[in-house]
C-alpha cells in the first residue's frame, strides 16, 4: 500500500524533529538529524538550516509494515503557507504537530482549515511533553474548543493492532454512530468492528485521532507510527489510464523544468506522452525522465504507478494544481498574498534579464504573481510577509547571482461594484468587427469573478461566445478607483455581434474589455482591502490596552472571554492596521501575549478616500483599457465616449 503523509505545524512545534524520528525508526536514515544542529534530513537548504525553519516543501520515502510512505514536510511559517497549500492536494493523510507548551497557535488554525477544506484525514500529535510548562490535558481541551470536538485521545494503553482499546476510546467512537452505540449499550462489539469503524470515520473526517509524546526524546513516536499505519488506508488503481496531479515546480542547475507529480491512477513510463490543459490549449508532450526523490537522493526509474510521488522532465507548461492524463481541472488555492513589493536592483542589470529570472520563480511559486510594468520598466511581486522577501533576496543571489532588495510592501487592494449595470463594447476599425454586451452585478464577497452566459447562438455564434468567456477570465481587470483588480462581480454575456468577413482574432478581446470598462463607468464602485481573522490572548491586566488598540485598528470583535487570568478576544480587522501588531503585543505584554492572524478575505476599505488619493490613479490614462468604443464610417474608425456609445450599438 502507498500512502502520502503530510507533516504540519506552527513554527517550533517540533514537526521536523518528529519527521526525523519516523525516518530513523524505519531505517530510512542512519542518524537522527536535528533542526538546532542544522542536520535535519528534510531541511536541506542553507536558508532553512540558518533560520531553523522549513521554507520549502520537501519529501522523503520510508518503508514500514509492508507499505511505502511518502513523507512531505511543509513550512510552518505563515509567509510560506502557499507552498504548504500546494502540497495538501496530493496527501492521503496529515499529521498536525502541536506543542504541549504553546498549544494551538495561529498557523495551526490556518493548517486545520485548509485540511478540512480539502478533506484530508488528519491526526494530531501533542509534542514536547518533556518540556517545562507542558500540559497535555490543557492542549487537548484547546483542540476540542478551537479545532474540533470530534477528537479522541489514543494513549499508550490503546494498542489497536493487538485488539486493546480503552473504554473511553470505544465510547468516543460509539457516540458518533447510533447503531454502534445501541449495540455497545446492549451487548458490546468485537474489537475488529470498532477498529474498522474508527478507520472509516477518520477517512471521512468524522473523527480525529490524537497522540502525545516527545519527538526529541523519542517518547510515544513508535506507538504513534504503529497506530498511524493501522488507521490509514488507500486504494489506488494501477490498472486504469494514467491520471496525475502536479503539486510543485522546480528547475535544476541547468534550468530544466522539474514537474513534481502524484500519480492518482494508472502507470506512467519514460517516453509516454502526457496530455494536459494550459489555459485553453491542450498540450501533449513526451516524458523524458522519471525520478524518485528521497530528501537529497535522486533515483532514475523507468516507470511509476498509482500512489507514487515522482518528478518528470519533458513537461514544459503544466503548473501546480494542474490535472494530467485523465485527471482534468486545476486546483483553486485559498491562501493569497495581501502585500505587493517592487523588485529593486542595480541599473547595470537589464530589467528584462531580471524579469526572466523572476518568471522562473513565478512558475515555482504562482502566488508571487510576477507583474511587469512596461511603462515604468519595473517588476512587482505579491508576497505574504517580510520574511518571504528576505528569503527571496537570498534565493535570487544564490541561484542567479543578482543582489536585489525590495521596496516597502504595500497592501493589495481590490475593487468591486455595488449595483447592476449593462456595459457595451464595440470595436470596428477598418476591416475589423466585434460587439459585446455584458451585465455586471455585485457578487458575494470573496467570490471572485463569476461568468455566466444567456446569449442565444442565433444572436452570436457559440465560438465567439467562448471567446468572450476566455477574455473575461484571462487576466485581472482594472477598477476605476485605484487601478486595482476587480473582484466579486458576476459578469453575464447578454448578446453580441460578429461579421462574417471582417471579424478577426483579437476583435472580441477589444470589444469585451471595452464593454467591461464601460460597465464600470456606469456603476458605483467600491474599494476593498484584505482582512485578518484574529485571536489575541493576554493576561487580564492588559485587556484595557488591547481593547484600545483594536478599536484604533478599526477592528470588529466579540466580547472578551475570560479563563482564569487569561482573556481572549476574537474578531476581524484590516491587514493594513494589524500586520505589525504582533511585535507591539510582544513588547507591552513582555512576550506573554499570543496572537493568531489568519487571512479572512476582502471587505470594504476602512479609509477608502485616503487610499484613493494616495494612489492617484488616473483612469483616463490607463493604456491597457479604454471605455470608448470604436465605430466605422466612410472607411475609417472613430472613437465614441462611453457615455454616448449605447445609442451607436448595432444590437
Amino acid at each position: 500500500m502507498k500512502k502520502t503523509i503530510g507533516m504540519f505545524a506552527h513554527v517550533d512545534a517540533g514537526k521536523t524533529t518528529l519527521a526525523e524520528q519516523l525516518l530513523y525508526m524505519t531505517d530510512t536514515i542512519q542518524e537522527r538529524g536535528r533542526v538546532d544542529h542544522q542536520s535535519a534530513f528534510l531541511d536541506r537548504h542553507d536558508i532553512e538550516k540558518e533560520r531553523g525553519i522549513t521554507v520549502f516543501v520537501d519529501q522523503a520515502t520510508m518503508q514500514f509494515n509492508g507499505s511505502t510512505y511518502y513523507l512531505i514536510d511543509t513550512p510552518g511559517h505563515v509567509d510560506f503557507s502557499p507552498e504548504m497549500e500546494r502540497a495538501i492536494q496530493v496527501m492521503d493523510a496529515a499529521v498536525v504537530v502541536i506543542s504541549a507548551v504553546e498549544g494551538v497557535e495561529g498557523h495551526t488554525e490556518t493548517v486545520w482549515q485548509l485540511l478540512r477544506k480539502h478533506g484530508v484525514p488528519t491526526f494530531l500529535f501533542i509534542n514536547k511533553i518533556d518540556r517545562e510548562g507542558a500540559d497535555v490535558a490543557r492542549v487537548f481541551a484547546e483542540i476540542r474548543s478551537e479545532l474540533t470536538e470530534d477528537v479522541c485521545m489514543i494513549t499508550g494503553e490503546d494498542v489497536l493492532h493487538e485488539g486493546v482499546m480503552q473504554s473511553s476510546l470505544i465510547e468516543a467512537i460509539a457516540e458518533r454512530d447510533e447503531k454502534l452505540l445501541e449495540l455497545y449499550m446492549e451487548q458490546g462489539v468485537e474489537v475488529c468492528q470498532w477498529l474498522d469503524t474508527m478507520t472509516a470515520m477518520i477517512r471521512k473526517g468524522q473523527l480525529f485521532a490524537c497522540f502525545s509524546g516527545s519527538a526529541l526524546q523519542y517518547v510515544g513516536v513508535s506507538h504513534f507510527l504503529h497506530q498511524l499505519d493501522l488507521l490509514t488506508v488507500t486504494d489506488y488503481d494501477a490498472g486504469v489510464d494514467f491520471a496525475g496531479r502536479v503539486y510543485k515546480i522546480r528547475h535544476d542547475e541547468q534550468g530544466a523544468r522539474l514537474t513534481y507529480i502524484k500519480a492518482m491512477g494508472g502507470t506512467l513510463r519514460v517516453r509516454d506522452e502526457m496530455t494536459y490543459f494550459a489555459g485553453t490549449e491542450t498540450i501533449t508532450e513526451k516524458v523524458t525522465h522519471i525520478r524518485l526523490i528521497n530528501g537529497g537522493r535522486v533515483t532514475n526509474v523507468d516507470q511509476v504507478h498509482a500512489g507514487d510521488l515522482f518528478v518528470v522532465t519533458g513537461i514544459s507548461s503544466a503548473a501546480a494544481g494542474d490535472g494530467l492524463g485523465t485527471l482534468s481541472g486545476r486546483t483553486v488555492y485559498e491562501l493569497v498574498p495581501t502585500l505587493k513589493s517592487k523588485v529593486q536592483f542595480e541599473s547595470s542589470i537589464h530589467p528584462k534579464d531580471m524579469l526572466r529570472e523572476f518568471r522562473l520563480l513565478d512558475a515555482e511559486d504562482p502566488s508571487l504573481s510576477v507583474q511587469w510594468d512596461e511603462h515604468a520598466q519595473a517588476i512587482h511581486i505579491h508576497v505574504m510577509g517580510i520574511i518571504q522577501l528576505e528569503v527571496l533576496e537570498r534565493i535570487v543571489f544564490e541561484r542567479f547571482g543578482y543582489r536585489i532588495t525590495f521596496g516597502e510592501p504595500e497592501i493589495l487592494y481590490k475593487e468591486t461594484i455595488t449595483e447592476a449595470v449593462v456595459g457595451c463594447g464595440h470595436f470596428e476599425p477598418l476591416k475589423h468587427y466585434a460587439e459585446v454586451h455584458l451585465r455586471l452585478e455585485p457578487g458575494e464577497r470573496n467570490s471572485g469573478i463569476v461568468f455566466a452566459n444567456t446569449c442565444h447562438p442565433d444572436v452570436l455564434p457559440v465560438n465567439y461566445q467562448h471567446l468572450v468567456a476566455q477574455h473575461v477570465g484571462e487576466r485581472d481587470h482594472h477598477g476605476l478607483l485605484t487601478g486595482s483588480p476587480i473582484t466579486d462581480i458576476k459578469i453575464t454575456l447578454l448578446k453580441g455581434r460578429a461579421h462574417n468577413k471582417h471579424t478577426h482574432g483579437g476583435d472580441f478581446r477589444e470589444a469585451t474589455y471595452r464593454a467591461l470598462r464601460q460597465g464600470l463607468e456606469k456603476a458605483a464602485n467600491m474599494l476593498l482591502e484584505p482582512y485578518y481573522h484574529f485571536k489575541v490572548k493576554v493576561d487580564a491586566e492588559y485587556i484595557g490596552r488591547l481593547m484600545s488598540d483594536l478599536t484604533q485598528a478599526k477592528a470588529n470583535f466579540e466580547p472578551p472571554e475570560t479563563a482564569g487570568n487569561k482573556v481572549t478576544v476574537t474578531g476581524s480587522a484590516p491587514v493594513s492596521t494589524m500586520m505589525n501588531y504582533s511585535m507591539e503585543l510582544a513588547a507591552y505584554t513582555k512576550g506573554r501575549g499570543a496572537i493568531s492572524l489568519v487571512y479572512g478575505g476582502y471587505g470594504g476599505c476602512h479609509n477608502e478616500a485616503e487610499v484613493i488619493e494616495r494612489k492617484g490613479y488616473d483612469k483616463n490614462a490607463d493604456p491597457e483599457y479604454s471605455s470608448s468604443s470604436i465605430f466605422c464610417a466612410k472607411g475609417s474608425g472613430y472613437a465614441v465616449p462611453w457615455d454616448e456609445a449605447d445609442r451607436h450599438m448595432h444590437v
